[in-house]
């Protein structure tokens, strides 16, 4: 018997009983729409990670003083001070691997300006900063050199800050604020960056000229951290190797002595949130694949039921000739069609349902085709493996005793 007619029978015999396939294609429709719909959300997530990171710098270093032992106790990083100026020019004088380097000095304190104040911090930078956070200027301009050797009160506000500090909608460009007890003139205003991967206010900063928040605010002479950039992405490892030597040599550490520093990067957070959002992906779609299992398991009851109300008919069809082939055939092909048409069925639920998500939710979500090939894939082989043994039933009974079958 061709394919073609096999076909026809299976058709026929799925047609008698509707509501049963219906029914029986539910838990393959679930589940398909269920592996969609997390894969969507995973690869949406790491996306969405990987694009925030970016924003932030991916190939960003960050070097901060170490933990170390001193007289046998051991000191917190807050309490350390060993990074110096002449740490950031050697960096930035000696490295092969490192696009852009500055050095960071923070305080917290009051913003003013006339009747209005604002908590915030303030950086103390240089124009590289800029760079390696990736900022812009959208109004005004960024401080110079020169602004930096006279440790000039100048500053720049984020929109947080000169949302809070100007509520009015007046231009902050050539005002007066007010940090602590220091006047800056305010000279530029940073474009907006919103908030990062981790819910913080990338707008709610002020920069300023590292030397005057040293001098003026701090009265210190020690770095709080260094950043810098590597040429790219991938050099970030060699520039952190770099980095670490240069340090150390300029610390004069011997060969056994612990660092005094400690060197982060944004590609170990990258690793790091991708690594979380890949185990959460894969907790998740195993859990659709259940469904899945589910309802493979419905198809391979409905055909033992199909089985065992058509051993009549069974029997009829092999006295005729039809052979255990063709009966193993008929059933596999009903069972896959219920399978297939499940999965169709599925793919469509799944997409409807990641959109849904995506407008309602407002998740960052990324359906790959990747997914729906392998959902179909999945379709077959639940139908060819969970049809395999009732169709295995039908096509080994013996034609007599089907035919005698009440």
């Amino acid at each position: 018997m061709n394919f073609f007619n096999l076909l026809k029978i299976a058709l026929r015999a799925l047609n008698r009983n509707k509501l049963r396939a219906i029914l029986t294609m539910l838990g393959i429709i679930i589940g398909i729409a269920a592996v969609i719909c997390m894969l969507a959300i995973g690869q949406g997530s790491k996306e969405s990670i990987k694009a925030q990171i970016s924003e932030m710098g991916s190939n960003m270093i960050m070097i901060h003083p170490g933990n170390m032992q001193r007289g046998g106790v051991r000191q917190s990083s807050d309490d350390m001070q060993t990074l110096k100026v002449a740490d950031y020019e050697a960096l930035r004088d000696r490295t092969a691997y490192l696009k852009a380097v500055s050095p960071v000095v923070q305080s917290s304190g009051q913003m003013v300006a006339g009747n209005n104040n604002w908590p915030s911090s303030i950086s103390g930078v240089t124009p590289e900063y800029m760079d390696i956070r990736k900022l812009s200027v959208e109004d005004g301009e960024m401080f110079n050199e020169a602004d930096i050797k006279s440790a000039a009160k100048v500053c720049l506000l984020g929109k947080t800050v000169v949302s809070n500090l100007f509520p009015g909608g007046e231009n902050p460009i050539g005002k007066v604020v007010r940090f602590g007890k220091v006047p800056f003139t305010v000279i530029g205003v940073l474009k907006s960056k919103g908030t990062n991967s981790m819910g913080m206010d990338q707008d709610d900063v002020v920069i300023a000229p590292y030397t005057t928040v040293m001098k003026r605010i701090l009265a210190v002479d020690y770095l709080g951290s260094i950043f810098a950039s590597a040429l790219s992405e991938e050099m970030t490892p060699m520039a952190t190797d770099e980095i670490t030597e240069i340090l150390r040599t300029s610390h004069r550490l011997g060969e056994g002595d612990e660092d005094n520093f400690d060197i982060r990067s944004q590609q170990e957070l990258s690793e790091m949130m991708n690594s979380t959002s890949d185990m959460m992906t894969v907790l998740l779609t195993c859990i659709a694949f259940i469904s899945l299992l589910v309802g493979g398991i419905g198809i391979m009851n409905m055909m033992y039921v199909s089985v065992t109300e058509r051993t009549r008919e069974i029997g009829l069809r092999m006295s005729i000739g039809a052979r255990g082939i063709d009966i193993l055939l008929q059933f596999l092909i009903e069972a896959v069609i219920i399978s297939v048409t499940g999965g169709v069925i599925g793919v469509i639920f799944g997409c409807i349902a990641t959109w849904a998500v995506h407008t309602l939710a407002a998740w960052p979500v990324s359906i790959l085709a990747s997914s729906i090939i392998l959902s179909f894939a999945v379709c077959t082989f639940t139908g060819i493996f969970f049809g395999w043994v009732p169709a295995m039933k039908a096509s080994n009974l013996d034609p007599i005793e089907a035919i005698r079958y009440e």
